[in-house]
């Protein structure tokens, strides 16, 4: 399926590995030009470089913390008016909540809630004076089903989907989309993280947590960032200007509930 999309430029946050590269990745299968943020320049030059390559696509790549009013500004300078927007960062942090102060909240709302806002409002209202616009947050599973070791994302996280859910019901008209993808366990550095941390308070090898988990899924594996990028380029779509204020979930079925 062409996705109707060659040509047209995307903005992709926390783009040099992880989900953020899938998007990325996806997104310049179908033709999309691209600047991508990250906070490493290493790996994001790097990024570039694979992507321009393997595509044939313009890529900028913008060093810089995306949760920071800096590199928000250093991004919208070199994209000010994106047809495409994937907000991503870094999760914060597992731990207990006993542990987080004041400023840890701050520093997750920071980074999972209020950045992803203020992106949006950066660059809506010039996706809806052109009449195209496709934004997607990358989110969590936690959204869905919280997790209880992530309480810093289940909470910043699920404050960006409310917000969410009442804007997008605004720009649709514009052919303006917002949605939220949900991951569930992909093979990231943030998974393996998170298996760290769980192997040390639980006093289980990291080999045998990772093993237990994977065949635990429904999938029996954990979820590739090429088909998540592919999800994300869907609703990047022309096809997609029907789909707003939804929040997919990717999990391979993980979630047992009916909706």
């Amino acid at each position: 399926m062409d996705l109707g999309i060659r040509g047209k430029t995307a903005l992709v946050c926390a783009a040099s590995k992880g989900l953020g590269k899938g998007c990325a990745a996806s997104l310049a299968a179908e033709g999309v030009n691209l600047v991508i943020t990250a906070r490493g320049r290493e790996a994001l030059e790097a990024t570039a470089a694979e992507l321009r390559e393997r595509f044939g696509i313009e890529v900028t790549a913008v060093p810089g913390d995306i949760s920071t009013d800096e590199g928000r500004q250093a991004a919208l300078r070199a994209c000010a008016s994106p047809d495409i927007l994937v907000n991503n960062a870094g999760g914060p942090p597992p731990g207990d909540f006993r542990d987080w102060d004041r400023e840890t909240w701050i520093k997750a709302l920071e980074a999972n809630m209020i950045a992803p806002i203020l992106m949006i409002r950066a660059v809506v209202d010039g996706m809806m004076a052109k009449s195209f616009g496709r934004i997607v947050n990358i989110t969590s599973g936690a959204v869905k089903y919280p997790i209880p070791e992530l309480g810093l994302s289940n909470g910043a996280r699920t404050g960006l989907t409310g917000f969410v859910a009442g804007l997008s019901r605004k720009t649709v008209r514009h052919n303006v989309t917002i949605n939220n993808l949900l991951p569930g366990p992909f093979d990231t550095d943030r998974l393996r993280s998170n298996f760290q941390f769980n192997a040390k308070a639980s006093g289980k090898s990291y080999e045998e947590l990772r093993k237990a988990r994977a065949e635990a899924n429904p999938a029996g594996r954990f979820g590739s960032i090429e088909e998540f990028g592919d999800a994300c380029a869907y609703l990047c779509s022309a096809q997609a200007g029907y789909i707003t204020g939804q929040n997919l979930l990717l999990d391979g079925g993980a979630y047992p509930g009916t909706f």
